[in-house]
């Protein structure tokens, strides 16, 4: 006999394939539906559009009044992304009391869409990410897509993608911490800021809507 948080995910499910989010795509992995795989890309007109991020999503039986834990199997470069696990570090995610049980699977995966190229600054869990990203936006830029080294290459500031984005998707890696210090260390020529920009808001998932 399955229970409620199965039933949910079936919902969700059927919302995601009712929407077809542009750049999202998510599949259960697991037959009870407690784990998901789940590829996000970059919005449009920001430098993160073209870049596709793989992730795993695991519920519990007690969803969806607790949140899933989310990681990045891609790890970006990133303030809100754990640079040694992929874990995602936002609010409603880290903290039941922000959790609402309206949040569905597209509203999380949405909202994370929205982080890469919105990141919240205060308290990052990438601290290098974020000083980075202060100190220098452009800099921030060249770092999070030199570690996209394949099949992306950057040349003389220009970049070239594959016509073809299964291409991309199927060449992404996880990447180590150990990459992370041998791309940014070798890229900055001066020491990050210790001071942080005012932090961004970033908007909350969209509840689903009551029917």
């Amino acid at each position: 006999m399955h229970c409620r948080a199965y039933f949910l995910l079936e919902r969700d499910i059927q919302e995601l394939k009712e929407n077809n989010f542009k750049g999202i795509t998510a599949f259960p992995v697991s037959e009870d539906l407690m784990e998901w795989g789940a590829d996000i890309e970059g919005l449009q007109n920001t430098f993160w559009h073209g870049l596709f991020f793989q992730l795993t999503i695991k519920f519990t039986s007690q969803y969806n009044f607790v949140p899933p834990v989310v990681k990045f199997i891609t790890i970006p470069f990133h303030p809100n992304v754990d640079q040694n696990t992929g874990r995602v570090c936002i609010d409603f995610l880290d903290d039941p009391e922000k959790w609402n049980t309206n949040y569905t699977l597209s509203s999380i995966l949405l909202t994370l869409q929205v982080m890469l190229s919105n990141p919240v600054l205060e308290n990052p869990v990438n601290l290098e990410a974020a000083r980075m990203l202060i100190k220098d936006e452009s800099l921030y830029k060249q770092i999070v897509l030199r570690l996209f080294s394949q099949p992306i290459q950057l040349r003389e500031n220009s970049l070239e993608f594959p016509k073809d984005p299964d291409k991309l998707t199927r060449s992404i890696k996880a990447v180590s911490f150990n990459d992370y210090y041998k791309t940014w260390s070798g890229i900055a020529t001066s020491k990050a800021t210790e001071h942080y920009r005012s932090s961004c808001k970033m908007r909350k998932p969209r509840p689903r809507e009551a029917k």
